[in-house]
């Protein structure tokens, strides 16, 4: 796909949005049930079921998904999906190209080992290397737009207002 196809294909889109900007508000969801054996979870998302379990440093078996991989699995898919389509829109030919996501986990947080320490990444860092004959002035556009329109990374960056609730079946 070419830049001018990317418009092409995403301008009947945008005008919608710009027309009627209820209609790009869209809920995606996940479902998981813990009816699985062992400490697990099943994921649905009604495109793909994934079986999610404890960190072997938490005493997990390492067979299951980790949530916080999945968190990285989710920002590299997108700023790698974004950086395409960034690359593509501003004529950036990719010869190739990596996302790399990594994050620092202390688990005495999440083990309740010490309530001093943080539940959660202290620090989330987002890598890409790309292997093209643009030049550097382009390449920083290319960063700072993936960086701009990535939604995973934008969400994890601003922290949206997030809401929980418990109620009997």
């Amino acid at each position: 796909m070419d830049a001018a196809e990317l418009r092409q294909m995403q301008a009947p889109i945008k005008e919608r949005y710009k027309t009627d900007p209820t209609a790009a508000m869209i809920t995606l969801k996940a479902k998981g049930s813990t009816d699985s054996e062992g400490i697990a979870c099943k994921v649905e998302t009604g495109r793909a079921i994934a079986m999610a379990g404890l960190h072997p440093a938490t005493g997990g078996s390492g067979l299951e998904l980790c949530s916080g991989d999945m968190l990285l699995e989710a920002l590299v898919a997108c700023a790698g999906v974004t950086l395409k389509s960034v690359a593509t829109a501003i004529e950036v030919p990719l010869k190739t190209g990596n996302v790399y996501a990594e994050g620092d986990l202390d688990f005495r947080g999440t083990l309740g080992v010490d309530k001093e320490t943080p539940v959660g990444f202290a620090e989330i860092r987002l890598r890409f290397e790309v292997d093209t004959p643009a030049p550097q002035d382009k390449l920083d556009l290319l960063l700072k737009l993936t960086e701009r329109y990535c939604v995973v990374y934008q969400t994890i960056k601003n922290g949206p207002k997030v809401s929980v609730s418990m109620q009997r079946m």
